[in-house]
């Protein structure tokens, strides 16, 4: 099913977990969304909510307030942006491409010179909250771009986002920003596992112990998501391992970059390492627990 475009008609490339949360939060509150995804699954599920599908990005529509590219990593942005059946072939100038993975600052950068050079304004606006918030429009945006073309994207980002962080005029910034925020994201979810996996070969009851620690000085939000998830045994992915392992790599890269070596981000991110070469990709970024536990 599909409706007619409209002047508030947004393209969003990428609709897996938070892409397609988006794109039903933007559909319910009465935006025209053209989704593309490679599993038409996903696809099928949004055209029931009365988005229109796209074969490939560049059948977007020509008059969308803006194209969102919202998949893994900087491999797949190119492909999206600069394939074969890529938004390039059909973009014009004056258009704006929303780029929402969590990639590395150089990557963006690179994405909006070539972009720059089309006449294409870029929006460097990776997310923070997972599906639900994406969902209800109350998860985090970290956004740098052009102060004119903020404005014009208003709308579509207060409609997005709850929390949108204006975090600078430079594409790379909101890159930069994630990667810090992740890095500590990961160095607290390692922490919360490693704690609660102690309590255990304590002998302390690992529910009991988390109730504590939510009330304590210990207390983490990322913790407390994860590990209540985890004690009740449920893997199940939302924010798949691998996500976190990426985003923590990144992060350290970017800090070694910058010639800056912490104690606790690297080995964080040896951990994600670690449990992905211990089988458990396809799992929660929760079963860190389960791969420490289980050591």
């Amino acid at each position: 099913m599909s409706t007619p475009l409209s002047p508030k008609t947004v393209s969003i490339i990428g609709t897996g977990n938070m892409g397609g949360a988006m794109a039903a939060n933007l559909l319910a509150r009465g935006w025209a969304v053209q989704v593309c995804d490679i599993d038409p699954v996903k696809v099928a599920d949004l055209e029931e909510k009365w988005a229109s599908a796209l074969a490939v990005p560049a059948q977007a529509a020509i008059n969308s307030v803006a194209f969102i590219v919202c998949v893994v990593d900087a491999a797949q942005t190119d492909a999206v942006l600069f394939g074969p059946d890529g938004l390039a072939r059909m973009l014009q100038p004056g258009h704006t491409v929303m780029l929402c993975p969590t990639i590395s600052p150089q990557d963006v950068e690179a994405f909006a010179g070539r972009l720059a050079a089309l006449g294409v304004h870029t929006v460097d606006a990776p997310m923070s909250g997972g599906p639900a918030r994406a969902r209800d429009g109350s998860m985090s945006l970290m956004v740098a771009c052009a102060p004119a073309v903020y404005e014009q994207q208003a709308d579509l980002l207060q409609a997005l986002s709850g929390k949108v962080f204006r975090i600078s005029d430079r594409p790379g910034d909101g890159a930069r920003t994630k990667l810090v925020n992740n890095l500590l994201a990961g160095i607290n979810l390692v922490g919360a596992a490693e704690v609660l996996a102690l309590a255990g070969r304590l002998g302390l009851d690992p529910g009991r112990t988390l109730d504590v620690i939510e009330q304590s000085s210990g207390q983490s939000w990322i913790g407390s998501d994860r590990m209540r998830r985890a004690i009740a045994g449920d893997y199940a992915p939302r924010a798949h391992l691998t996500l976190l392992e990426k985003d923590t790599r990144l992060a350290v890269e970017a800090a070694r970059a910058a010639g800056f070596e912490g104690p606790l981000g690297a080995r964080a991110s040896d951990v994600f390492s670690q449990a992905h070469r211990a089988g458990l990709a396809a799992l929660d970024d929760a079963a860190i627990f389960k791969y420490l536990a289980d050591r």
